[in-house]
């Protein structure tokens, strides 16, 4: 069977930029978006340097996370290993954007899909070859079926050293390149500057590599240590962020060997604001519902219909403003419904979508039933041995809602900062924490009994500390794997999301609240409004923690 692939022959290619030009004008890309672009690194101390271009594009993976991740078949991959995409079901939520770690992915600024290179599918059906191909002066792209041993991108993979990009990422990308510098292979290696050759730098992404992507410059030597054998030695470095602003160490003067971009597509970030407000919202909506099923389950404390009423109408309004916020974001939100009709089960996208319309379903039921009884339609008692049934069987739905974005942000493969173990854990007790937070900043304007406050004090105390233990030991206490997912950490914790996350986070967050349950143990009399104002800054610190959380991986060039 048939499996295509590209090879781009770095020692012709003159950097003339004829394939973006015939790739725009083949497939009728829009300005300010590219689905093949010539990337320029210039390397060396003058006069000795030299200028590397590199051609990218999609790498046509045989393993496409884009794929994957996409809720709607969108993105979808043909038997000839043509990863090929359908703007006409895209819903534009962006998730492949996230999940492809080469940036080969846009959003089309007129039509608002998803689009990148496909191979000129349409001209390979019809015998042709791509565009790109055709127009290249030196016959320095090539493309072919890589699985006939007789066709000449088999045989030049076969006799010349090559390379792919991140082979790490488990893609296995069928994007080849012969004589390829790791200057260009390498995102983070190359410093921006302020502007490129031809224009000036304006995207969040490079403008933020450009001003050192988390890294602070000291102003003070740091003096070397000293063997025993009186040789002078250098202080260890920070895990995985290479040296200085690079991933790579190319000799010389640090300072004075330049390592530069001289030009490169420019990507916006995909995701924004939107995204940390619907963890945080996403999380209350589930929190209140598994403190209060819990209380119902175990019989933890006695609870009136009014009351259940209310608390799970307020989980029932978060997860509508979750579901809201979520089609608000969508680049086409006409087209939300799209992920019913047509769902893509390997996603989490579409997993967590029909998630919370179960926990929805379940919540629902049970508030009709309470608020009936709160209403007298119907006696208290017709309703009050169903309410354990009803508990358990919506706490393991709103596990599942409070985690199951985990599991789509481990799909997003272009964010390792986002490909923790850790994660699905830390989103559970973060929704408790908020959960039990909103149910006591409840607390002055609706009637609860002492020991359903205590449960839900006692639960909000211990599932803080157990946030800040895994924000300090866990998140950011123990060193990344990979160099990516380093920058992106020391972004949060020592670069421009800093204030977000030790003032916002921390601060706001953790210490505030442990401080006013302090005094609300020390002042009974004013537990209630102290522990109402803890919710609060709770709630606030967690969007300040998402919010860092989301946006400094996307800081991080992948190109």
């Amino acid at each position: 069977m048939t499996n295509y692939g590209f090879l781009i022959d770095q020692r012709k290619c003159i950097g003339c930029h004829a394939c973006s030009t015939a790739c725009k004008s083949e497939n009728e890309v829009p300005l300010g978006v590219y689905r093949t672009w010539v990337k320029y690194v210039e390397t060396g101390t003058f006069p000795h340097t030299r200028r590397h271009f590199q051609v990218t594009r999609c790498n046509h993976c045989a393993n496409p996370p884009c794929v994957r991740i996409c809720p709607v078949t969108a993105m979808y991959q043909r038997t000839d290993g043509i990863v090929e995409f359908d703007p006409k079901v895209c819903i534009g939520c962006k998730a492949c954007l996230q999940a492809c770690p080469y940036d080969a992915i846009y959003i089309d600024p007129e039509s608002h899909n998803a689009a990148k290179c496909h191979f000129c599918a349409h001209r390979i059906d019809q015998g042709l070859k791509p565009a790109c191909e055709i127009v290249c002066p030196e016959q320095a792209i090539i493309s072919g079926d890589l699985d006939d041993p007789n066709s000449l991108i088999s045989q030049l993979i076969a006799r010349e050293p090559i390379a792919v990009r991140k082979p790490e990422q488990g893609t296995a990308p069928k994007l080849f390149y012969i004589d390829a510098d790791q200057t260009t292979l390498t995102p983070t290696a190359p410093a921006v500057a302020s502007t490129f050759m031809w224009a000036d730098v304006v995207s969040e992404q490079l403008v933020g590599h450009h001003n050192g992507n988390g890294h602070r410059r000291s102003g003070r030597e740091v003096i070397p240590l000293t063997a025993a054998s009186g040789a002078k030695i250098r202080p260890p470095r920070e895990q995985g962020l290479g040296i200085g602003q690079s991933a790579l160490m190319l000799g010389g003067r640090v300072a004075g060997h330049m390592v530069q971009t001289g030009y490169n597509a420019q990507h916006k970030i995909p995701w924004h604001w939107p995204v940390p407000a619907y963890l945080v919202t996403k999380g209350i909506g589930s929190g209140i519902f598994m403190v209060v099923a819990a209380a119902a389950g175990l019989g933890l404390a006695p609870l009136a219909a009014p009351f259940l009423a209310i608390t799970l109408f307020v989980s029932l309004l978060f997860i509508g403003i979750t579901t809201g916020l979520l089609v608000f974001d969508l680049e086409r939100p006409h087209m939300f419904f799209t992920i019913l009709t047509r769902p893509q089960w390997r996603s989490w996208l579409t997993r967590g979508a029909f998630i919370l319309i179960a926990f929805s379903a379940v919540a629902g039921i049970w508030f009709l039933s309470e608020a009936g009884a709160a209403l007298n339609m119907w006696p208290e008692t017709a309703i009050s041995a169903f309410r354990p049934a009803l508990a358990w069987i919506g706490i393991p739905l709103a596990v599942l809602a409070a985690i199951y974005t985990a599991f789509l942000f481990a799909q997003a493969e272009g964010r390792d900062l986002w490909q923790s173990p850790l994660l699905p854990a830390h989103l559970l007790v973060q929704a408790l924490m908020v959960g039990s937070g909103t149910l006591l900043l409840l607390a002055p304007f609706v009637a609860m009994p002492a020991a359903l406050f205590e449960l839900f004090g006692w639960t909000f105390a211990g599932s803080l500390l157990l946030d800040l233990f895994m924000l300090l030991l866990g998140e950011f206490g123990i060193p990344h794997a990979s160099e990516v997912a380093a920058r992106a950490a020391h972004d949060i914790s020592h670069g421009r999301f800093r204030r977000h996350f030790w003032q916002g986070s921390i601060l706001l967050g953790h210490v505030a609240p442990a401080a006013l349950i302090g005094l609300a143990v020390l002042i009974p009399a004013l537990a209630v409004p102290l522990l109402a104002v803890a919710g609060l800054t709770s709630i606030a610190g967690l969007y300040a923690f998402e919010y860092a959380f989301v946006m400094a991986p996307q800081h991080v060039p992948n190109s």
